[in-house]
């Protein structure tokens, strides 16, 4: 079986470089990343109106502030990654089961190279968010998966169907 796709980020000699994306057209690039937390019964069970409280303070509200503060500076948190000036960035946390929360940032601007890392970095800062304030609570919560769920924009399209 044969791959045609290379690894971007090394140069001919396999040394990492940064890609260079200085003749690439700009083109409206958004992607969208998902978080999945178990935090347990116990702690979404104090869910009140869409928000948990805690000593710490808002929970959902800090992890949000958190991700997209998290999503701004992804250039300077991965070695190689482009840093971008992003024109939009939302993340939502909503209940998806009596003890699961999902996580999702999408972030999005008009730029020579894509947004995945943003988005990915975004959700990872806000599920880190949650589990700090809320370990007081209980040590048994999980940050399941966090995965790429959509990008547009760039050489290609991609959507996760499952």
């Amino acid at each position: 079986m044969t791959n045609d796709k290379t690894l971007s980020h090394l140069d001919s000699k396999g040394n990492p470089t940064m890609v260079n994306v200085a003749e690439k057209p700009i083109t409206r690039r958004l992607a969208k990343a998902i978080a999945i937390v178990e935090l347990g019964e116990e702690i979404l069970s104090r869910l009140q109106n869409g928000e948990l409280q805690t000593e710490k303070g808002a929970v959902f509200q800090t992890a949000i502030v958190a991700g997209i503060i998290a999503a701004k500076k992804t250039g300077e948190l991965i070695p190689l990654c482009h840093p971008l000036g992003l024109e939009d960035c939302r993340i939502t946390i909503s209940p998806i089961s009596k003890s699961a929360i999902a996580i999702e940032c999408t972030a999005e601007l008009h730029g020579k190279t894509g947004v995945e890392m943003e988005s990915l970095t975004g959700a990872t800062l806000a599920a880190l968010t949650i589990y700090d304030m809320c370990k007081a609570l209980s040590h048994r919560i999980v940050i399941k998966e966090i995965k790429l769920i959509e990008k547009r924009g760039g050489k290609s399209d991609f959507k996760r169907e499952d």
